[in-house]
């Protein structure tokens, strides 16, 4: 019987992944796990907001949101990031995140998250910078984007290509301070936010990077009957780094398992889906093998 996979999660004060599958069972995902599953059917719509989508809607195996058209833009209409809700009571906080040597971004969280959000994105070191009001923390998240030059978004590959070739803890915090440094004395912060001292929380050894050799390929899609299996190496945000029989160290973004029914295979299965390869710039190896 196939499982509906509805995600990787970080629950808040475990510091461990969990694979998530609806009907709100969970899989934790411990370091050294084994783990094979087999894709079966058709990739079909998660819904929205909890709640099912109601044609069950056949989605692209590429899209990292296994959502329909009308169920994203419901689910969007209710994000915080989309600057839908002004009228949040909740507490943010604002902060910046390292991904690698030049790679930090600016955001905001709740606060009653905790650090659940830097996980899911796989910072490797972040520090908080203030906390307030919903609308002061995104207008203090604006300010430190232009003055620091810093995004809000950095993209998923870019973090991978870096994870196995992290500098030292310690070189790590310090780019992390000198732009904490400047961004607390910045003119210009929205009066309600209250400025956080610099504290770097480091999650290398909490993914597992410490030692992570570099990985071979990228999971593209999955495919009706398309095997992913291996020995979990790292989990950091949506990633699993798995050592693989014959196919080297292999990243599959979890959220390209969402809405897939999965059945369990095999550790030593290796992997039968679509790889994008990474010992040569954009190359990609087409179909199964």
């Amino acid at each position: 019987m196939a499982w509906r996979c509805a995600g990787l999660g970080w629950p808040r004060g475990t510091r461990m992944p969990v694979l998530e599958w609806e009907g709100g069972r969970i899989s934790p995902l411990t370091p050294g796990k084994e783990l094979g599953f087999r894709a079966e059917g058709q990739r079909r719509c998660v819904g929205a907001r909890g709640n099912p989508c109601p044609t069950r809607t056949i989605v692209s195996g590429r899209a990292t949101q296994a959502r329909c058209a009308e169920c994203a833009r419901l689910d969007r209409a209710h994000s915080v990031a989309a600057d839908t809700i002004a009228d949040d009571p909740r507490t943010y906080r604002v902060y910046l995140a390292w991904f690698g040597p030049g790679m930090v971004k600016v955001g905001i969280t709740a606060e009653e998250r905790g650090a659940a959000r830097l996980l899911e994105q796989g910072a490797v070191v972040f520090s908080w910078l203030g906390r307030g009001p919903l609308m002061a923390a995104r207008r203090t998240e604006e300010l430190l984007r232009t003055a620091l030059g810093v995004p809000d978004r950095i993209p998923y590959a870019a973090k991978r290509a870096v994870r196995a070739a992290l500098p030292a803890a310690v070189e790590r915090a310090a780019e992390i301070e000198e732009l904490h440094r400047r961004a607390v004395g910045l003119e210009g912060w929205a009066e309600s936010p209250e400025r956080m001292d610099f504290e770097a929380v480091d999650h290398a050894e909490v993914f597992g990077l410490v030692g992570l050799p570099a990985a071979t390929g990228v999971v593209r899609e999955l495919v009706d009957g398309g095997v992913v299996a291996g020995l979990l190496v790292a989990a950091a945000g949506p990633d699993l780094h798995l050592r693989t029989a014959g196919d080297g160290l292999v990243v599959v973004d979890t959220r390209l398992m969402t809405g897939w029914g999965l059945i369990g295979a095999d550790s030593d299965a290796g992997v039968t889906v679509p790889l994008v390869d990474m010992a040569g710039p954009g190359a990609v190896q087409d179909g199964l093998f």
